[in-house]
């Protein structure tokens, strides 16, 4: 099915924005309540069963929260539950990822140099990435295996590890990290859906009906919501990674990967412990910065020859959408036009100063590499004035209207 590239464009940006309100309230709840979890304190005259309280002020006025490991002897007629901004992080995520990666699955998903893979046999690969990776983290948690809590997570980095390879393996660079990403925000907002909300609807149940909850059901979801904590800023990191290829696109990827898992684990370590009252680790500073560093040199590290020999090759054939569009009359006019216009930053070497690659990984510089990016091509400089920025190499009107005119008539 074929979506007009505006319509498109403003679905993506919807999807986009919904995603990122969701996210912040999910994210922001989340870091809210594990400070509070945290920082709770004993007292002499706690009610019976509670296991600790906190006294906090905002917005002028001061809050006295308690909490209870089980439940109060009697539960209150109000209820708030934390699932929504959970569920609804997943599911706007999910229709990004179909408006963007699936019905893009020739230029974003699909790598013709790894693997020369049908657009459905890769959207099937994705989907099933995202159901199989649930269930397997879901049976490691719950195995014996699991039990023991600094083991399986060091199994899990193991895990995410290997399945960023895998994914390079059959992905194109960008989507092997946004993959990546996804897969680690099912296994969060699943962990929510679950585990965690099903855990406390019993112990309410149970408490409505008069009967002691178990407190396994406690335990259960602290350990997932624990693995949510930790797993937060890399799932950002990948789900931004997208603007920036040095990170995805580079030799060392996998390893940069690796290293944004890290740096997940020393960020949260040190406001884990603040809010625990254990002080403030500024060596977790220190090792982060130390990471980032890192990551940033193997960075510098250019492709291999064995990966700029296959993508020539896979350029001699490209698919039949870039062929339609290169066979058009007017391309030979439309490559000049963006050579001259765009070329000087989208180009692997960059003449602009400051640039260290094209941006967003976007070279420009040959037939094939225009008629690939064509659908960019026409929404940002000829819908509309985004591209070149500031016209700083001065792309007249009658050049974006011959844009305009072969875009729109080779692609409908």
């Amino acid at each position: 099915m074929t979506i007009d590239p505006v319509i498109m464009e403003w679905l993506q940006f919807a999807a986009r924005w919904l995603h990122v309100i969701t996210a912040i309230a999910w994210i922001g709840s989340s870091f809210y309540f594990i400070a509070l979890d945290l920082g709770l304190r004993k007292s002499a005259d706690l009610p019976a069963g509670a296991h600790g309280e906190e006294w906090q002020v905002h917005g002028g006025g001061f809050y006295h929260i308690q909490k209870y490991l089980v439940a109060p002897e009697r539960l209150p007629d109000h209820l708030t539950w934390f699932k929504w901004e959970s569920y609804w992080t997943w599911v706007s995520g999910f229709i990004l990822l179909v408006l963007t990666y699936y019905f893009g699955a020739e230029l974003y998903l699909v790598d013709a140099t790894k693997i020369d893979l049908p657009v459905w046999g890769a959207v099937l690969i994705s989907v099933a990435s995202l159901v199989l990776g649930w269930f397997a983290y879901d049976l490691i948690c719950k195995s014996p295996f699991g039990q023991d809590n600094v083991r399986l997570m060091l199994f899990l980095f193991a895990v995410l590890v290997a399945l960023c390879w895998g994914f390079m393996q059959v992905f194109s660079d960008r989507a092997a990290f946004l993959h990546l990403g996804a897969v680690v925000a099912t296994w969060m907002s699943a962990n929510v859906f679950l585990i965690i909300i099903p855990n406390q609807k019993i112990v309410v149940a149970d408490l409505k009906a008069g009967r002691t909850p178990d407190a396994k059901y406690g335990q259960i979801a602290k350990q997932r919501s624990t693995h949510n904590n930790y797993l937060t800023l890399p799932v950002l990191f990948f789900m931004l990674s997208n603007h920036y290829p040095l990170s995805y696109a580079t030799e060392y990827s996998v390893i940069i990967a690796a290293l944004v898992l890290l740096m997940g684990f020393t960020i949260r370590h040190f406001f884990n412990t603040m809010h625990a009252g254990g002080g403030r680790p500024y060596w977790t500073w220190a090792a982060t910065a130390a990471l980032f560093a890192f990551a940033v040199f193997l960075s510098t590290f250019p492709p291999s020859e064995a990966d700029e020999s296959q993508t020539a090759a896979a350029s001699a054939k490209p698919p039949t959408r870039v062929a339609a569009l290169m066979a058009s009359p007017d391309f030979e006019n439309v490559s000049g036009i963006v050579m001259s216009r765009c070329a000087m930053c989208h180009a692997a070497e960059p003449g602009w100063a400051g640039l260290a690659g094209p941006p967003k990984g976007v070279a420009l510089e040959t037939p094939d590499q225009i008629a690939a990016h064509a659908r960019a091509i026409y929404l940002q400089s000829a819908r509309s004035h985004a591209m070149p920025p500031g016209n700083v190499s001065y792309m007249e009107p009658s050049e974006r209207a011959a844009i305009r005119a072969w875009f729109d008539g080779t692609a409908h």
